[in-house]
């Protein structure tokens, strides 16, 4: 008997071609993130090969160094780690809506804390050899996990904390707590659509309020067009995409006029290396 024309073998062929139909489901299937919690999130706008996300580029030690800062919407806190390493914070808080976020950014914490003491140990080998040769070897190049900087990597647990939470709706403002420097990067967007034009406002003026007068607030708001590709993510964005009046264009002159900041610098002329769709202003604004 062919093999066409058992009822088995006709059965199994079936079951094989909805498994392999399945399957192609799955690997068509996007990640969807309502809030913007993407898991490899730095993977999906870093170029490979880059050591640092090209943002770290246009900001200044003098922001951050023995400063007390705060990261919103961290995700799984690798700006916010690096920040702390490169500039010296003395402490930054990342916080980010999704906990299996913050778990990621605890154990990017651990990872490059361990890689940095090893590298550490390697380089005091070598210069023993060195001294022993009458030579100098070249400090080795730091790969795209490990992370650079002139602090010691030891430090970082003091330094830097990740905590879950809604900054929107359920973070409440110390009375004693102010921050010297508060970033925001790419999260306007995610705010607005799941909150609407009342959340973005209660953002930006929760921001101004933790803000030590002379402070500063690094905003990275997303473009009219990336909500445009979001605004289907789910029934509540749909809704408050369809009955926004604020559009990203506007930002700074609500920030200046109706917030309050006193001025505003756009630092994205020297931005380079973002991958194509993440090219975005990024504004540094004081109190």
């Amino acid at each position: 008997m062919k093999d066409e024309e058992n009822p088995k073998n006709d059965a199994v062929q079936a079951i094989d071609a909805n498994a392999k139909q399945s399957g192609n489901k799955r690997k068509k299937q996007k990640e969807v993130a309502i809030f913007g919690n993407y898991r490899n999130y730095y993977s999906y706008r870093i170029d490979q090969g880059l050591e640092e996300d090209p943002r770290i580029k246009v900001m200044k030690k003098e922001w951050f160094e023995g400063k007390n800062c705060l990261d919103i919407g961290c995700n799984s806190g690798l700006i916010t780690i690096t920040i702390a390493k490169k500039f010296g914070c003395q402490k930054i808080l990342g916080i980010d809506i999704d906990s299996a976020r913050i778990e990621d950014a605890y154990w990017n914490l651990r990872k490059i804390v361990k890689l940095s003491e090893s590298k550490k140990h390697q380089t005091v080998d070598k210069s023993k050899d060195a001294e022993t040769n009458g030579i100098t070897d070249p400090p080795d190049k730091t790969g795209q996990v490990e992370i650079s900087g002139d602090y010691p990597a030891s430090h970082l647990f003091d330094r830097v904390s990740f905590q879950k939470d809604n900054f929107v709706l359920g973070w409440s403002i110390p009375g004693d707590k102010v921050y010297d420097t508060i970033l925001c990067l790419s999260v306007t967007k995610w705010v607005h659509l799941n909150w609407g034009d009342d959340g973005l406002i209660t953002l930006f003026s929760k921001v101004w309020r933790l803000l030590k007068p002379g402070g500063v607030f690094i905003l990275e708001p997303q473009p009219w067009k990336s909500y445009i590709s979001n605004r289907q993510v789910s029934e509540v964005a749909t809704t408050n995409y369809k009955n926004l009046k604020i559009f990203p264009e506007r930002f700074q002159e609500i920030l200046l006029d109706k917030i309050g900041f006193r001025k505003i610098d756009n630092l994205s002329s020297s931005l380079s290396g973002s991958k194509t769709g993440f090219n975005r202003p990024i504004l540094a604004l004081w109190k």
